[in-house]
């Protein structure tokens, strides 16, 4: 479990609070005063749930239930009374649902193993021609972010981020330097450098989350790139997402993933991602939602 302040509302939802009236958020009566800070742009003091693991042979003893109780317990120590989690499962009740799309990087890599296919009239060579990108990356003043940005990168992030109804406040540099700051292998963030002005006006950023590959002679590894934040506000969308994809290909990795959240359906077709088969249900814990949201009004993204 990860602390963190996520945002519900904001928007349509921006009245949001625990009664039951209007058309945001709703506590579910088992919320305490912190409901309260829903409003407006403050934030709802959250922990972020990123595993639950059970052994296979484990999976029949209903130890599911006893985790969650007990990380429940724990996170309530801290006086932490929600959640936000994800999963590829419905279980009641999903505040959104949204779909995994994937890019080629490297196409025969993916069709030996099985994760994709030759589509129709399709040759292996025209297959990677059509997935070829460029050299390098196209936009000017693009480069590796460092610790030094970290004040403006902050500014930049929660200031785009209030535009959606389901998002993260990141509260200290300290907390950008941890997510951000890139690491080879585990997360990767470049940032647009004004020529006039030095500031940081642009964000791309993507994290590694590699597969063991079962049963094939050639290959071991599947080297997989997910989307993490995007920020474009001087340069296309698409230029920026395209860069990402050289930047991902650059650094040997063989597919790049992303949801349709944020404003990223805008890129998707034309970058000739692919719709993938399966679906990521956004859930809060202890709290609900009366409408659900559409992917673009999502602006969290959990590791």
């Amino acid at each position: 479990a990860v602390p963190a302040k996520i945002r519900v509302g904001g928007g349509t939802h921006s009245s949001a609070t625990t009664s039951s009236g209007g058309d945001g958020v709703e506590g579910d009566g088992s919320t305490t005063s912190e409901g309260g800070s829903a409003k407006g742009k403050e934030g709802l003091p959250m922990v972020e749930i990123n595993f639950l693991c059970v052994h296979k042979k484990l999976r029949t003893k209903r130890l599911a239930p006893v985790l969650i109780r007990e990380i429940t317990r724990r996170v309530n120590l801290f006086d932490i009374w929600q959640a936000s989690y994800t999963a590829g499962v419905i279980i009641p009740t999903p505040v959104a649902t949204c779909r995994y799309f994937h890019r080629s990087l490297n196409p025969k890599k993916l069709i030996e193993v099985g994760f994709s296919k030759l589509g129709k009239r399709m040759t292996l060579s025209r297959t990677i021609k059509l997935h070829k990108l460029p050299a390098s990356p196209s936009t000017k003043g693009l480069r590796k972010m460092k610790k030094e940005d970290a004040p403006q990168v902050l500014a930049l992030l929660n200031a785009y981020l209030s535009r959606f109804d389901l998002a993260c406040l990141f509260q200290s540099v300290d907390e950008i330097e941890h997510w951000f700051l890139p690491r080879d292998d585990v997360i990767y963030t470049y940032v647009v450098e004004s020529e006039q002005s030095g500031k940081i006006t642009d964000l791309m950023s993507f994290y590694s989350l590699p597969s063991t590959i079962i049963g094939n002679e050639h290959h071991k590894e599947l080297r997989a790139a997910f989307s993490y934040y995007n920020i474009a506000n001087t340069v296309d969308l698409k230029s920026l997402m395209e860069d990402a994809l050289v930047v991902a290909q650059l650094n040997k990795f063989d597919v790049f993933n992303a949801l349709d959240i944020m404003q990223n359906a805008q890129f998707m077709r034309d970058l000739k991602f692919g719709i993938g088969d399966g679906h990521l249900q956004y859930y809060l814990y202890n709290w609900k939602i009366k409408k659900a949201l559409a992917p673009s009004q999502v602006g969290l993204v959990l590791l």
